[in-house]
């Protein structure tokens, strides 16, 4: 089954832009710095990454396959049940390949696909057997669709930024 993403590649966008008036994102930007990266920076001792970018195509990929897993466990699942979580997260004091070591014990997300079920909001492991919740099927460990390493800022200061 064609997933919507795929349908309408190199259609024009429809729907209205999702906007922010840019004071409320200074001020959300300034809030975190002001707050939870002063208190993680002067009480871990470290220069907490402040922001993650990803591209688009990795982003658009994770979408896709997402939508691909969940249709071939339930062709008829609608677009609209399925979601992305954004945990927030942490390196280890000493990453392991293929995380640069100098992203120790900063901040970073990870991504997680998400599906409605029974009307409640569920993190989702399509790879687990019969598409089960990770938090039912949490026991066995196995391998997640998910979504993480982007570029931190800081270490990587090459990347700029206007808030």
């Amino acid at each position: 089954m064609k997933s919507e993403s795929t349908e309408n590649k190199g259609k024009p966008h429809s729907s209205v832009p999702s906007t922010l008036p840019t004071i409320l994102i200074q001020s959300l930007v300034d809030n975190y710095r002001d707050n939870q990266l002063t208190y993680i920076n002067e009480n871990l001792g470290v220069d907490d990454a402040h922001s993650i970018w990803f591209d688009l195509p990795t982003l658009k990929s994770f979408i896709q396959d997402i939508e691909e897993q969940a249709h071939l466990i339930d062709p008829n699942i609608p677009d609209a049940d399925l979601g992305v979580r954004f945990y927030y997260a942490a390196y280890p004091e000493e990453p392991q390949e293929p995380v640069p070591t100098d992203y120790g014990k900063r901040h970073t997300l990870v991504m997680i696909p998400t599906k409605i079920q029974a009307g409640l909001n569920y993190d989702f492991n399509p790879f687990e057997e019969l598409g089960e919740a990770l938090a039912v099927a949490a026991i066995k460990p196995v391998m997640a669709l998910a979504q993480n390493h982007g570029c931190l800022v800081p270490p990587n200061t090459s990347q700029i930024e206007s808030y």
